[in-house]
């Protein structure tokens, strides 16, 4: 299993193609270190921010059906002062590449915080211009923008940038674009769509933000569907994201166009999910005689030609 699974991402080597997501278990080097344990090929930090956000009051996230979650955290995190020892700490503890989550308010903070990680260990930059439920969320809504915070960031550091999309738009290729003209190394796609749950006595939002982002596996096929959209446009490598619960739903995003996934709401459900993910692309891979998953990826393109573009009708 050791190199059918394997996956580069801009000169990075994974071992497997999962990722951890940036989310709650990036904070502590413990949960890191935990999954790092169990097999997982890489992981993200939760995006950290230039100074200690405390992000917004409980209740901010809750799980609205089976395996499908409503969060609205507001991007707390201990900021980058803070985060650098833990950053290094990961670094001593693994030898999974770790990629560093950054937000702030303007470029030149996204510029400054993606330094000082790379200078504390990282192995890559993600760049959060895609939260739903704070501030950060219009950059990622305007290709201007994408490009332009890209552009600083990839200045500013020697290693990789990836840059999270939204798909809380509507024209996502048109974003992925600006990402890749401002000098992205990889896309991630996607990140939580915006919802909204209500309190069916009174009516009132439970979240106490109101608004918030879906994960889990009710995303999935909007995760598919972006990754299926950007691939043919883009030449970076994609990373997929959302919805992923199960072996199959990998090979999706691979079959659409993804290089790697990432990983998170299902661990709510326990680390051993890793390795079920694993021994299930291991045993699907020896059935058909595919020496790496790589050579899945795009396979759904070919069937472009022979997808119906217009409906069928009687007369």
């Amino acid at each position: 299993m050791l190199n059918e699974l394997s996956c580069e991402i801009s000169g990075i080597k994974f071992k497997n193609p999962l990722i951890l997501a940036s989310g709650i278990l990036g904070v502590a080097p413990s949960s890191i270190v935990r999954l790092a344990k169990a097999g997982i090929g890489g992981s993200t930090t939760k995006s950290i921010g230039p100074r200690t956000r405390l992000g917004f009051s409980n209740p901010s996230i809750i799980e609205i059906d089976d395996g499908t979650f409503l969060n609205s955290v507001g991007l707390a995190n201990p900021g980058i002062e803070a985060f650098i020892p833990e950053i290094e700490e990961i670094k001593k503890k693994t030898s999974i590449p770790l990629i560093v989550s950054v937000f702030g308010d303007n470029p030149e903070i996204y510029a400054e915080i993606a330094k000082k990680s790379e200078l504390a260990g990282a192995d890559a930059i993600e760049i959060n211009v895609s939260c739903p439920h704070a501030e950060v969320a219009s950059i990622g809504l305007s290709a201007e923008l994408t490009k332009e915070f890209t552009q600083c960031v990839k200045k500013a550091v020697n290693i990789p940038v990836f840059v999270k999309l939204t798909p809380n738009l509507a024209n996502i290729i048109r974003i992925a674009k600006a990402a890749e003209e401002g000098g992205a190394d990889a896309i991630v796609a996607i990140n939580t769509v915006r919802g909204l749950s209500l309190d069916i006595e009174t009516g009132r939002p439970i979240l106490s933000h109101g608004i918030g982002g879906i994960s889990g596996t009710a995303i999935r096929p909007i995760g598919v569907r972006c990754v299926y959209e950007i691939y043919p446009h883009i030449k970076i490598p994609i990373i997929g994201c959302g919805g992923i619960s199960k072996w199959q739903d990998v090979l999706e995003y691979i079959y659409a166009g993804a290089t790697a996934v990432q990983i998170g709401s299902i661990f709510s459900r326990g680390e051993d999910k890793i390795i079920e993910i694993l021994d299930g692309l291991h045993n699907f891979l020896k059935k058909h005689n595919i020496s790496n998953l790589q050579e899945l990826k795009g396979k759904s393109h070919d069937y472009d030609d022979e997808l119906e573009a217009k409906p069928k009708f009687l007369n």
